[in-house]
């Protein structure tokens, strides 16, 4: 597989396995309103789109960590990550999966939700491993 870097990457797992553990990483880690949305057929950019809440700018660059981490360990490395200079909006970047992480106000004034209102919702699996 080729990123749009034009790097070759391993795919270990494929974008919707991805795309679970992604989301619920961000579960697991208290993110509020995690939503996945299937943008395949309404976007060239990528694939599926990932919003949540965070609790703290703290918390939501601890989780940004932590989803490139699990990105990396599963052959897909994020391409990039963004953030704000306050750390109300972070964007992490895995070429066909892109991560949002809002504090809950921005989350609102941007709307990322609203801007892929066409996109199918995609329901997040519960994780084998919670007790």
């Amino acid at each position: 597989m080729v990123n749009r870097a034009g790097q070759m990457t391993s795919t270990n797992c494929d974008s919707r396995e991805l795309v679970s553990l992604l989301a619920r990483l961000m579960e697991d880690r208290h993110c509020s309103d995690v939503t996945v949305m299937d943008v395949r057929d309404l976007s060239q950019v990528c694939d599926y789109v990932i919003v949540g809440s965070g609790t703290s700018d703290r918390q939501m660059k601890s989780v940004a960590d932590e989803l490139s981490v699990e990105g990396k360990r599963a052959g897909s490395p994020a391409f990039r990550t963004h953030s704000d200079a306050h750390h109300t909006w972070i964007v992490v970047d895995f070429v066909d999966i892109v991560v949002h992480l809002f504090e809950p106000s921005r989350r609102a004034y941007y709307d990322i939700e609203g801007l892929w209102s066409d996109a199918p919702r995609i329901e997040i699996p519960p994780n084998p491993h919670a007790a």
